[in-house]
């Protein structure tokens, strides 16, 4: 997930490279192409990993109130020089049973879909650098079968952010962690009794953290059609609320990927951010 349990593989696609674009004076609306390859653990403590190549359209639109453009997709309800607070959508790929060997014969995780407020606090602004605190809360739903919700997680995360001289680079840093309610744990690690085996017990996940992340990504403009980024995660399981359960078999990870977003056109109207 984007912000969440696990890393929202079309999020990180289309979010990242945007974020290079993230500048005053530009176009109303842009239509790309978004596409890279990402590897990701299966899902947090998981033991194998989940690896894709996709290739998305990239549709980015800066309204005044609707947006999908770098801060994701949703609605900005409220924007001060030092506050910002909108309620946004995030969504991942889902993990194949195939892909985690101790969830052999379980239930697949299927698509996740987040919806929820975030609040973007500015701690910190100079000239091409900011210091952003981001507290989003969501709600998630699976769709597989039908749409279930799974729960809600709290996803704070402390960023810094670089913009571009001149030199066609910028990026980020950032760190936090993911806490969830009992449900949405209950969806990674819960073994009901019918799944249980001779090493894998029945086990009842509990709320609370999931993991600890830090992380950055950079960006870089080739010329005004075409940008590549890469990025690298580090998460650390050590102290999950969950690390007996029989699912969990590695205390960190880490996520990385590397991509191109190619604009194809955009509007002669300009963004009134």
């Amino acid at each position: 997930m984007l912000e969440s349990m696990r890393v929202s593989l079309c999020g990180v696609l289309l979010a990242l490279p945007l974020a290079a674009a993230a500048q005053q004076d530009l176009p109303l609306w842009e239509i790309g192409v978004v596409g890279g390859a990402v590897s990701t653990p299966a899902y947090p403590g998981a033991g194998d990993r989940s690896s894709r190549l996709l290739v998305l359209p990239a549709p980015i639109y800066r309204g005044k109130i609707f947006r999908s453009d770098e801060s994701g997709i949703g609605a900005r309800l409220f924007r001060s020089d030092r506050a910002e607070f909108d309620v946004g959508f995030a969504a991942s790929l889902p993990s194949r049973s195939d892909e985690a060997d101790a969830r052999a014969g379980m239930p697949e995780l299927g698509t996740l879909v987040e919806f929820g407020p975030r609040l973007k606090l500015t701690l910190l602004r100079r000239e091409f650098s900011r210091l952003r605190l981001d507290l989003p809360m969501r709600t998630v739903i699976e769709g597989r079968g039908g749409l279930r919700n799974q729960g809600w997680n709290f996803a704070p995360r402390l960023v810094y952010e670089m913009d571009d001289t001149g030199t066609g680079w910028n990026g980020d840093l950032h760190i936090g962690f993911v806490a969830a309610n009992e449900k949405l744990n209950s969806y990674f690690y819960d073994v009901r009794p019918e799944f249980a085996t001779a090493g894998r017990p029945a086990y009842d996940a509990k709320k609370g953290l999931v993991l600890v992340r830090a992380g950055g990504f950079a960006a870089r403009k080739v010329n005004p059609d075409l940008r590549v980024f890469g990025y690298l995660w580090y998460e650390n399981y050590a102290r999950s609320a969950n690390d007996e359960s029989p699912l969990f078999r590695k205390t960190s990870g880490a996520s990385a990927g590397i991509g191109f977003l190619w604009t194809l056109a955009r509007s002669s109207r300009r963004a009134n951010d």
